[in-house]
């Protein structure tokens, strides 16, 4: 009986062994692998050109694929959860963030994290609904996340993902490309992680300028902010040479470090603060450039643990970043609550320098 169990068992992790394999050599082989830079197709462009002492008005809002309301964890951060809760709870959120954003009408609107097709969101395409709320903008996107299939946790799979960023115009958007943001984890972990990127927007100005429009979402988990780092020189000297050029610069999205001179002891939280969750680098400092921040609101909160205000650790993640030319006007954050996504909207007023 021993030799059979010990036979049965044999066989049993042989087979499991060539599973293992045979993903790897599947996930290895359909590995997303962009260019360094990739020309997008906006959609429905727009005619209208910026011009100088005008209002502009932008909001960024990371919706979490509509899938991390405030009654959901996430598994990557301590939580069990790995999916939204249904089919119907993906469509709520979605709507409460159309709804939202519908609200503010903002001239530019930049998303993170949006989803096309992914079992995490029950396959609801985010972007195709965000395009037909948003019929009189103009649309971009560039896929940061497409993985065949991601096998944890186990009980419940993350599985398919194809997500990633979206831009909103309300004026024309001369060319948009999407660049690829340097350092890669190790292989095989970065199979069934983001390929972190930003889509670069030019939107012409009266004088003959452009305004560089910028949508980031740069890498979270990387151990000792490595490749944030690497990510951030990127954007610093892409950004100093567009604004070296004369042009205009805003950087918007989710910066995934804590943003500078925020003062995070207004937020009442009985967590303490999360591992991945580290401060901007002090060398991160373009001359000139300005945060447009507000810091009354979190944008940010841990996914631990569903939500509960006053328990869980809030931040300021999520900001914008403008060259010395542009004027900030004012900053809101959006006290959402939490509702629809586990970061909150932040919409910048600002005007192009004569």
């Amino acid at each position: 009986m021993l030799i059979k169990a010990v036979k049965i068992a044999g066989v049993l992790l042989l087979i499991c062994l060539v599973f293992v394999i045979g993903y790897l050599v599947f996930m290895t082989v359909t590995d997303y692998k962009p260019h360094a830079v990739i020309a997008l197709n906006t959609e429905n462009n727009k005619g209208q050109v910026l011009t100088h002492n005008t209002d502009i008005t932008a909001t960024i809002y990371n919706i979490g694929y509509c899938g991390l309301d405030k009654d959901q964890d996430f598994f990557m951060d301590g939580g069990t959860g790995s999916r939204s809760e249904s089919k119907d709870k993906t469509l709520e959120n979605l709507e409460g963030v159309t709804t939202f954003l519908q609200g503010q009408a903002s001239d530019f609107i930049l998303l993170q994290e949006v989803d096309q097709k992914a079992t995490r969101s029950q396959k609801v395409n985010q972007y195709e609904h965000l395009k037909d709320a948003f019929s009189d903008y103009s649309a971009t996107f560039a896929i940061n996340y497409k993985v065949p299939w991601v096998p944890v946790p186990l009980s419940k799979p993350h599985g398919a993902v194809e997500s990633g960023l979206a831009t909103f115009s309300q004026y024309k958007m001369d060319r948009s490309n999407r660049h690829q943001y340097p350092g890669k984890e190790k292989w095989p972990r970065q199979l069934v992680l983001l390929d972190r990127c930003m889509i670069e927007s030019r939107v012409p100005v009266e004088d003959g300028k452009e305004l560089v429009l910028i949508n980031s979402h740069l890498s979270a988990y990387d151990k000792g902010g490595t490749i944030r780092k690497q990510q951030l020189g990127f954007l610093e000297t892409f950004i100093v040479e567009e604004y070296n050029k004369g042009n205009y610069v805003v950087v918007g999205g989710d910066w995934n470090h804590l943003l500078p001179s925020t003062n995070l002891d207004v937020f009442e939280a009985t967590q303490s603060w999360p591992e991945w969750l580290q401060s901007m680098p002090e060398d991160f400092s373009p001359e000139g450039f300005k945060w447009g921040y507000d810091n009354t609101v979190p944008t940010n909160r841990t996914v631990d643990r569903a939500y509960k205000e006053g328990v869980n650790f809030v931040s300021i993640i999520d900001g914008f970043l403008v060259s010395p030319n542009v004027t900030i006007v004012d900053v809101e954050g959006h006290d959402l609550g939490f509702e629809h996504a586990d970061h909150q909207p932040v919409t910048l007023i600002f005007n192009l320098k004569d």
